[in-house]
């Protein structure tokens, strides 16, 4: 499969049906809902990418939230997790406004564009390999397309970190928070804990650390 730009892959991701399990449990919550969020319409699709399409700065996750982007429709947008996403990628001037709420909300990116190694959002954050390789085609169309731009990549957790070493063939590298990779022929790599709350309330991610990802992605940039 192959695509001409990242328009036409974030048009084909909500189209997408490889994974029967993921499409019946998105479908399902986006159906059932959560009492806070009654009175709101899910997206209940899979999530494309969202960011600047001539981005240097290319940031990996995991999947989408059940309540946050499959509810949204937008990565990192509505949970925990985006809060403190966006809010590291304001201060270090990569967005236009320190929260994002909604697809809707006006949020722009500058430099940046956020994807993630599954597209539908997985039952305990639990993504199969068989899944995670249906979905690796949309990032490693995103990684194509973007090639010659790209001078950082943020992984954000273990296994978006594997899965993109094993796409761009990467050997040995080690993951870690702040642990960052300088290639000749590839962007830089930064690894980074996830901003889940099980990380961010637990205090194994604290602020400072977690910015420090982001500022080391300006400075690299600069």
């Amino acid at each position: 499969m192959r695509f001409k730009d990242l328009a036409e892959i974030e048009a084909a991701i909500p189209r997408c049906t490889k994974c029967p399990r993921l499409i019946q449990y998105i479908g399902e919550v986006a159906e059932k809902k959560v009492k806070r969020y009654r009175d709101q319409n899910y997206w209940g699709k899979p999530v494309p990418g969202f960011g600047d399409h001539a981005a240097r700065l290319l940031i990996i996750g995991l999947a989408p939230g059940a309540h946050g982007a499959n509810r949204t429709g937008r990565m990192f947008t509505g949970d925990d997790s985006g809060h403190w996403l966006y809010k590291a990628l304001y201060e270090t001037a990569f967005a236009s406004q320190p929260q994002s709420e909604s697809r809707d909300d006006g949020m722009q990116l500058h430099d940046a564009y956020i994807s993630a190694i599954v597209r539908c959002a997985p039952p305990q954050n639990k993504p199969t390999a068989e899944e995670r390789r249906n979905c690796s085609v949309y990032l490693e169309e995103e990684l194509r397309i973007m090639r010659r731009q790209l001078k950082v990549v943020i992984c954000l957790g273990r296994m978006a970190f594997e899965q993109y070493c094993r796409i761009e063939k990467l050997h040995g590298l080690e993951f870690g928070h702040l642990f960052t990779y300088t290639m000749k022929d590839r962007p830089t790599l930064i690894a980074s804990y996830h901003p889940s709350r099980q990380n961010t309330n637990t205090g194994r991610l604290k602020w400072e650390p977690w910015l420090a990802v982001f500022k080391t992605a300006r400075g690299l940039l600069q």
